[in-house]
């Protein structure tokens, strides 16, 4: 499972790719926790549709606002090994397709980082 951090000073996100024993060293980095269920999932768990060897990642079952102070920043689909993201800003419609091999998607899941909610899973 891929894991993101957000530092508490300058709110930089990252993507943890190799997470070491313990906690995060820093004391400015923290753990961002992964959502999948609530009242605000319906415009926040991201919804996975493959075609063929596209995979499209929708950020949530009724679009989520891309407005100036409420956006999704970014989604990330990680499958195995491999990590794909697109970022956002606001505008932008919160959807991104990447294309993967047609026999990896069963072990596909998506992330979304909204600047207000925080990140969600599709599982």
């Amino acid at each position: 499972m891929a894991n993101f951090v957000k530092c508490d000073k300058c709110g930089s996100i990252l993507g943890m790719f190799v997470k070491g024993e313990g906690e995060v060293c820093s004391p400015d980095l923290l753990e961002i926790p992964v959502q999948t269920e609530g009242d605000k999932a319906p415009k926040h768990k991201p919804v996975v549709e493959v075609d063929g060897d596209k995979l499209t990642v929708k950020v949530g079952e009724v679009a989520h606002p891309m407005d100036d102070d409420h956006y999704i920043q970014f989604v990330a689909v990680e499958i195995g090994s491999e990590l794909y993201a697109k970022c956002f800003k606001p505008g932008d419609v919160a959807e991104a397709t990447f294309t993967i091999g047609a026999d990896k998607s069963a072990d596909a899941v998506a992330y979304a980082f909204c600047n207000l909610h925080g990140l969600w899973s599709s599982e």
